[in-house]
């Protein structure tokens, strides 16, 4: 059983490697940021308010795996209400069974979001924190964005990144931040092949030490 954790900042790339690596490696994936997205989509279509801990919590332990693959998912506006339900504790215990769950399978798994490698997964076989510099990050969101059709800018794009940051590695409960044991790859100069072979390395020599 390997299990492998990736967390980091907003649109640094971690989920593109992380589905790479998952067809790379053989792994399931689960890309634990649509949870918090679907969550807010449901509270968004229920007329639920974002500040509500408890009625957000509610839809958040009723989601499906299959909940994960709406297209509305994408969107910035989902993304934004994502981060905001996202600092309520009773969201984050209603979906931490979901997750731990995910990365119990008998075979391993791979799991990318925001606290992988502090609190859903502790003891991975691997954790790798991927970040990049803000405004590599906002071009390759604003690139994606506009390729859904949606209409916004960049400097728009790179604000919301910004609030989004601060409010990730502010907040109170379960914050964004790398595991002490976590690999740094910075993907602010690297293509996603680059990014791929830089982590398979760390992966690969990280269980020659530690073999399964």
């Amino acid at each position: 059983m390997t299990v492998i954790a990736i967390d980091g900042t907003f649109s640094s790339g971690k989920g593109t490697l992380g589905r790479r690596l998952s067809t790379q490696l053989n792994l399931p994936y689960l890309d634990t940021g649509k949870l918090y997205r679907a969550t807010a989509l449901a509270a968004i279509n229920a007329g639920t308010s974002l500040d509500d801990a408890l009625a957000c919590a509610k839809l958040a332990a009723e989601l499906a795996l299959s909940d994960l693959d709406a297209p509305e998912l994408k969107s910035g506006d989902v993304g934004a209400a994502a981060s905001k339900i996202a600092v309520h504790p009773p969201v984050r215990a209603a979906l931490l069974a979901f997750q731990k769950d995910f990365a119990a399978q008998s075979g391993g798994a791979i799991l990318d979001g925001r606290d992988i490698g502090t609190v859903i997964c502790p003891d991975a076989d691997v954790k790798l924190y991927v970040d990049a510099e803000p405004n590599v990050r906002a071009a390759r969101r604003f690139k994606e964005l506009t390729g859904y059709g949606e209409r916004t800018s960049e400097a728009k794009v790179l604000e919301q990144l910004i609030e989004r940051d601060t409010r990730d590695s502010g907040r109170e409960n379960a914050p964004l931040k790398a595991a002490d044991d976590a690999y740094l790859l910075d993907t602010t100069d690297l293509g996603i092949e680059q990014a791929v072979t830089a982590a398979m390395s760390i992966i690969t020599a990280v269980m020659s030490v530690n073999p399964k």
